[in-house]
């Protein structure tokens, strides 16, 4: 008789413990002014960065600037052996001196042509003249005029002498001008206001054309690039402000401003690009260290705060909560204004203010038991 009343007393007491005695559950109070914020990783870039070398081959003979220096636009980085180049130049000189004689020669062989054409063609009309007047001979009309037509020959071949020696004298002055174009080729200029990051060869090396000699960013062109999860990245806009934060720079924060948003999302880690120009950047950046940033999306005036934890089918807009309605768990669907980067979310509407809303899921948690709000942790 005793065993069957006491299992029937625990009975009772378990509905006791799970019907009637309140259970205790922490619920999320309301929160004034709470920023919305995504976070993301990435690192320092250049928005303008080169990196530069010679357009041909050659030994370094000097080298005038290395990895720190800032450097204006057209500043000397580094030069190449020039000797061969040198002596190139001075037999293109050459050549031009040789086609600009060749040219006059040409152009007074074409004059004197032109000079004894003319006195050909004067002979020969005044011989003509005299023999329609019956005072000079047929015979000497007729020489006359074949001296004329050879001297228009000669003045034929000699003006296309001349303009084949100053076709001839500009091809000599274009190959002047590419030789001294390539000896400028020798000398490595900076082609912008820059900072030097890198050298990357040194005084005596042999180079292949094209091989880079210094790596160069332009300091205002620093930024922060930024991959943010694209589930969180529909409230970026241009404009925002943002924290960045180096690895090398903890606990010192830098304020930023979106710059850019990546049109193209990464299909594989399915994250957007978000860019960032600091206010006041590091003096000596370090391209491609890594960094942090936390960008704020917006404010709400007023909201309450719940882990995603706490909601069941979530989907990113929206979940089912535990609430306490008449001094009993219930449960009901809700929209979510923002996901913070905390991994909470925040609920503005659709829930009653004077229900409370239960911060913590747990086994005991069951529709319809008795509860007693107290504060959440």
């Amino acid at each position: 008789m005793a065993l069957p009343l006491l299992l029937l007393g625990m009975a009772g007491g378990t509905v006791y413990l799970r019907h009637w005695r309140p259970l205790e559950v922490p619920v999320a109070a309301f929160r004034q002014d709470v920023p919305v914020t995504v976070f993301g990783l990435g690192a320092i870039e250049a928005q303008v960065l080169a990196r530069i070398g010679f357009e041909l081959p050659g030994t370094i003979l000097e080298l005038a600037a290395d990895h720190g220096d800032r450097v204006a636009a057209g500043a000397v980085l580094a030069r190449l052996n020039p000797i061969s180049q040198q002596a190139r130049l001075a037999r293109a000189e050459a050549a031009l001196l040789s086609a600009d004689a060749a040219a006059a020669r040409a152009d007074a062989q074409r004059e004197r042509a032109e000079a004894q054409f003319t006195q050909k063609q004067a002979t020969a009309r005044r011989r003509r003249d005299l023999a329609n007047r019956g005072v000079g001979s047929q015979e000497a009309a007729e020489l006359a005029e074949t001296e004329q037509e050879l001297a228009r020959v000669d003045l034929l071949v000699n003006r296309a002498d001349a303009a084949v020696a100053r076709a001839a004298q500009a091809e000599a002055r274009a190959n002047l001008e590419t030789e001294r174009a390539t000896l400028e080729k020798h000398t490595l200029r900076a082609p912008f206001d820059a900072l030097v990051i890198a050298r990357s060869r040194e005084t005596g090396a042999a180079l292949n054309p094209g091989e880079a000699v210094f790596t160069l960013v332009a300091p205002d062109s620093i930024w922060m690039q930024a991959f943010v999860d694209e589930g969180r990245a529909g409230d970026l806009a241009l404009g925002q402000s943002g924290v960045v934060t180096l690895r090398s720079r903890p606990g010192r924060p830098i304020e930023a401003q979106i710059v850019r948003i990546g049109l193209e999302a990464d299909r594989v880690t399915e994250e957007r690009r978000v860019y960032l120009r600091c206010q006041a950047c590091p003096t000596m950046p370090v391209v491609g260290e890594q960094a942090e940033v936390v960008i704020e999306t917006g404010r709400l005036p007023r909201a309450r705060l719940l882990p995603e934890q706490a909601l069941h089918g979530f989907d990113g807009a929206a979940g089912t909560v535990w609430t306490i309605e008449d001094g009993r768990l219930a449960q009901r669907r809700v929209s979510i204004a923002a996901r913070l980067v905390d991994g909470r979310v925040a609920i503005t509407d659709g829930l009653p203010e004077d229900i409370a809303l239960v911060a913590r899921t747990s086994s005991s948690l069951a529709v319809g038991r008795a509860a007693r709000a107290v504060p959440a942790p």
